[in-house]
């Protein structure tokens, strides 16, 4: 079977409907690299012959230009009617002049124009948008901006000093596919078992273009020492140079030592980076914290969470490596890369696993408060869930997977996830004590029913059985994928 186009139904159909209008607009498309944002494009203008399209490189001005005139004979642009750009004013008036001839015009990476020597064109093209939103019934055309960087992307269209701020029409925020979405991948190509599942959205959450590679590269229903064979550690590995290109090229080294104590120790605190960065870069300790500031607020690579019930101004906050793909690969893949030269494959492929085995652990977790968000969001069988009490912990140690509230049943739902299934059962009496010293300091909850969950990727009979026994509910990721995708 071909690759199709999965998901994204909800922002297909708005961009549809952005482009059908028939009048001028200008649309923000936002989301990490690699997750999909150009070809949603495709997918919402088809096969329409008015498109012209110019993926803008992190280089200076000639470098633009020289993209945006490869653009005009790529797509046929009439140089008759109009001419090649040759300033970055031009390049401009060039899309102004585009647009009110009815093509719809798209610009990758548009982020690259909040570098210096780029920033006069958000300027140039300021006066060109005015031009036609001044007479947007008239105009046919329209432009969309694409951009991987949230904070330098907010910077020229929503900083109220930037000549583009409130020019927008339109915003979609494109996220990673659902969990549906990659069930609905997996049955079409491989087979959505839990332990499938897992890996691969531990390796790729919902970034569809990692799933397509494995797809090509045959690596979609291989075991799993193959797929990270094919993928990562072979000559032609597509995503062996994935992490290097498209994620550290953006911080130039400066931050590895951060994100990789992070990546490999999650749920970290403050003290605990400090420490480390200390110990083995003590030139750069004073910069530590505002690492973790830019990590977190411009490039969202990490996220801090705070204790429960916390004032957000609570110090005592631990970190994580907020993309999955990000996170296995300076935590397991990233090593054996680096040994390649050195090592064995078999035995750098053995290491890689054992690695992200233990990563999935964590992985396990997120995925199961995704399905839990996605079923209720979807209305399916099960927990209406009502909000996400997310994580909890204090300074003796509470800890609990998941907690999930239905306010209108008034059921708070506590869970307990292990990829191992043999841990369960020996971890219900920690998780009951955990479960009691939370209730202890939250009152609100006590005319609550209490439901407890035992969580695994598959459960069998006997040890649902004892589960049960014990006062837990068994549940695993066949139960909560059931009718997903």
């Amino acid at each position: 079977m071909d690759w199709g186009f999965y998901g994204r139904r909800t922002e297909l159909e708005r961009l549809r409907g952005i482009v059908e209008r028939g009048r001028w607009f200008f649309c923000k498309l936002s989301g990490r690299r690699r997750i999909g944002k150009t070809t949603l494009i495709q997918q919402a203008l088809g096969a329409s012959d008015r498109v012209f399209y110019v993926q803008v490189p992190d280089s200076g001005p000639a470098g633009i230009l020289s993209a945006a005139r490869d653009a005009f004979e790529t797509f046929g642009i009439d140089q008759r009617r109009f001419s090649l750009p040759g300033t970055l004013s031009e390049l401009a008036n060039s899309i102004g002049d585009l647009a009110k001839a009815g093509y719809v015009v798209v610009l990758d990476e548009f982020q690259y124009f909040n570098r210096k020597h780029l920033y006069e064109f958000t300027s140039h093209l300021q006066r060109v948008v005015d031009r036609l939103s001044a007479r947007a019934a008239r105009v046919r055309g329209g432009l969309f901006v694409l951009g991987s960087l949230h904070t330098e992307l907010a910077a020229l269209l929503e900083d109220r000093r930037a000549p583009l701020y409130n020019r927008v029409t339109d915003t979609i925020e494109v996220d990673h596919l659902d969990v549906g979405s990659v069930l609905e991948i997996l049955r079409a190509h491989a087979d959505p078992s839990p332990e499938r599942l897992l890996m691969l959205w531990n390796l790729f959450e919902g970034v569809p273009k990692f799933y397509r590679d494995c797809f090509e590269q045959g690596a979609l229903g291989a075991d799993r020492h193959e797929l990270i064979r094919r993928m990562f550690l072979q000559s032609s590995a597509p995503l062996r140079t994935e992490a290097d290109n498209w994620f550290l090229h953006e911080l130039r080294g400066r931050y590895d030592v951060v994100l990789k104590f992070v990546a490999r120790n999650p749920g970290c605190t403050n003290g605990d980076i400090e420490q480390h960065v200390r110990t083995v870069s003590p030139e750069t300790i004073e910069q530590a914290g505002g690492y973790l500031k830019v990590l977190s607020e411009k490039y969202r690579m990490i996220e801090r969470k705070l204790p429960i019930f916390a004032e957000r101004k609570e110090r005592k906050g631990r970190y994580y490596i907020r993309d999955n793909f990000l996170r296995s690969w300076l935590g397991a893949l990233a090593p054996a890369v680096a040994a390649i030269n050195f090592r064995p494959v078999d035995v750098l492929v053995a290491q890689a696993d054992e690695r992200l085995a233990i990563a999935e652990g964590h992985a396990l977790e997120r995925l199961v408060a995704a399905l839990y968000e996605e079923r209720s969001r979807k209305g399916l069988p099960g927990f209406a869930l009502t909000r996400r009490v997310e994580g909890y912990w204090d300074a003796r140690g509470t800890e609990i997977d998941l907690v999930a509230v239905d306010d209108e049943q008034r059921i708070i739902r506590f869970g307990t996830c292990r990829r191992s299934p043999s841990k369960l059962a020996a971890s219900m009496a920690t998780s009951e004590q955990h479960i009691q010293r939370f209730l202890a300091q939250q009152p609100a909850y006590a005319n609550y029913a209490i439901e407890r969950v035992a969580i695994a990727p598959e459960i069998d009979p006997i040890l649902a059985a004892q589960l049960t026994a014990g006062g837990f509910i068994a549940e695993d990721l066949r139960t909560l994928t059931r009718e997903l995708g």
